[in-house]
């Protein structure tokens, strides 16, 4: 019998990216070593595209919890990745910490996911921000303002009011912020504050801050949710009449548009905007109890009721939506619970934080770049969580 002939069966290029576009970050990076053509094709806009749009398909998504274990809300936070296999009952896998935020006196504020990137900013006084890929572990510190500043000036402060987002026109990440600077005026009555406002843009394309041009009325921004929707951000806006405070990303343009007629007021509930598989949506929650109810509202051409969640017990607040329509809670007890509509089912995933510090960001892997640094080389330190209590 005559020896068997080995035959070596040669894939186009294309299908081999198209195989390769379904993997996992974390194997792409190891792959960039295999040979040059692969490491530069996963740096294209084509290929960093595609394996964004795989992982929206899939539904691959992947969740980050911002907590604190201290004593007081402004501890050290640091950030943990939750399993998302079935089987694992949401456990903790690794805990990061960012040392750039630990001189800061309050935790930094969350904005995002875009695309798989997280804008990160300091809380109060707002000087400092970064945005973070955590799948390709890349950092970048945004450089400070150069926007002219009004003479006399005391302090300024963000106020939580900011906005992360993508401009699909010229393929540019934009961070937006409210900045309110505070003056003292030396008056016959004595001092007084006295204050004025400016909106600042950042842009990733030129890694600079600009002014934009803002005459509307004071906004606030989601402290929970991901207010970016495809293309727009989206604050709650506060004057005379409630409204909503929409950014146009492209023309970088600010506009607004009623909020829904929800049957309450905003003294008797907190109202939160996020992305609603990517349409614009609002979920109202009582103030009072901790016998919860929330209604969520959709804009698709106009404000619909999505559901009603009626009198979830001893749970306080909203703070994400997972695959199938079930809701991560924070519960009275200011541990992590997951409750599900469809079959009215609160489960307890053991998870605990300081009161009101939780967080948490459901986003897919992306492989955008930001020129910026590694986690290693800003001194990101990730740990298995293995054997730690929860």
């Amino acid at each position: 019998m005559q020896g068997l002939i080995k035959t070596r069966i040669e894939l186009p290029d294309m299908l081999v990216l198209e195989i390769l576009s379904k993997l996992p970050v974390k194997s792409l990076i190891r792959f960039r070593c295999v040979c040059k053509p692969w490491s530069s094709s996963f740096e294209t806009p084509h290929f960093i595209t595609k394996h964004h749009q795989n992982n929206l398909k899939n539904n691959n998504l992947n969740l980050l919890l911002k907590r604190c274990h201290g004593d007081t809300r402004d501890d050290i936070h640091y950030f943990s990745q939750l399993s998302t296999e079935k089987d694992q009952n949401f456990r903790l896998k690794n805990n990061i910490h960012l040392p750039f935020f630990d001189n800061f006196v309050h935790a930094p504020l969350i904005q995002g996911p875009c695309n798989g990137i997280l804008c990160l900013a300091e809380r109060v006084v707002g000087h400092n921000f970064a945005l973070w890929n955590p799948s390709t572990r890349e950092f970048k510190i945004l450089p400070k303002s150069t926007v002219q500043r009004p003479p006399g000036l005391l302090e300024f402060s963000s106020f939580y009011c900011l906005g992360f987002g993508y401009d699909s026109h010229t393929d540019d990440f934009k961070v937006l912020r409210f900045v309110t600077y505070y003056f003292e005026e030396n008056l016959d009555e004595g001092l007084m504050a006295d204050w004025t406002r400016q909106v600042e843009l950042y842009s990733l394309k030129s890694d600079s801050w600009k002014e934009i041009s803002f005459t509307g009325v004071y906004a606030f921004a989601s402290t929970l949710f991901n207010n970016y929707v495809n293309g727009f951000i989206y604050w709650k806006g506060v004057g005379v009449d409630h409204h909503i405070l929409s950014f146009d990303m492209v023309n970088e343009k600010f506009s607004t548009s009623p909020m829904p007629e929800f049957g309450g007021t905003l003294e008797q509930y907190y109202l939160e905007l996020l992305n609603f598989n990517e349409l614009l949506g609002v979920i109202f929650y009582p103030r009072e109890g901790t016998d919860k109810s929330f209604d969520l509202w959709v804009m698709n051409g106009s404000w619909t009721k999505q559901f009603s969640v009626e009198s979830v017990l001893r749970v306080e607040r909203p703070l994400e939506f997972w695959k199938n329509g079930e809701l991560f809670l924070e519960n009275s007890d200011q541990e992590l619970v997951l409750f599900d509509p469809s079959i009215q089912e609160l489960r307890n995933l053991g998870i605990h934080a300081y009161q009101e510090t939780m967080h948490i960001t459901a986003y897919v892997e992306s492989l955008v770049p930001l020129n910026g640094r590694s986690e290693h080389e800003e001194c990101i330190i990730r740990q298995p969580a293995g054997g730690e209590s929860n």
